[in-house]
């Protein structure tokens, strides 16, 4: 397993979760990450996606100032600081990286993705 997502779990609505993903490659710390989340019946969605440097970073509009996406290459570890979470959050997060930023905000991924990690968000 290249990429191991966790800290999910059930939580009230209102509450906060930190979810971690961590790399197995050291050629990570070079990667773009991206945050990915699917509900059950929908379509996974790209919920947050940082560069490798974190310079840049993006947030789905219904998780922007709720969510923190941040990254420590020393520990190839990535982070989705989730806050204010409501029950609509509820869904297994995932983690994918690649070379490129627009290919994972492109959602097109292919080599390396985290099994996924259930956040479930009570009313």
């Amino acid at each position: 397993v290249q990429l191991q997502a966790s800290g999910g779990g059930l939580v009230q609505a209102g509450g906060s979760l930190m979810l971690s993903c961590s790399g197995s490659r050291r050629s990570f710390s070079a990667y773009a990450v991206g945050w990915f989340r699917q509900a059950p019946g929908k379509e996974r969605e790209l919920v947050a996606a940082i560069s490798w440097n974190s310079n840049t970073q993006y947030y789905q509009d219904s998780v922007k100032g709720r969510f923190n996406v941040s990254r420590d290459n020393v520990k190839n570890t990535y982070y989705l600081q989730m806050k204010s979470l409501k029950p609509e959050d509820t869904a297994v997060y995932t983690c994918a990286a690649a070379p490129k930023l627009h290919t994972v905000l492109s959602g097109t991924v292919t080599d390396y993705w985290g099994q996924g990690t259930l956040v479930t968000v009570s009313s």
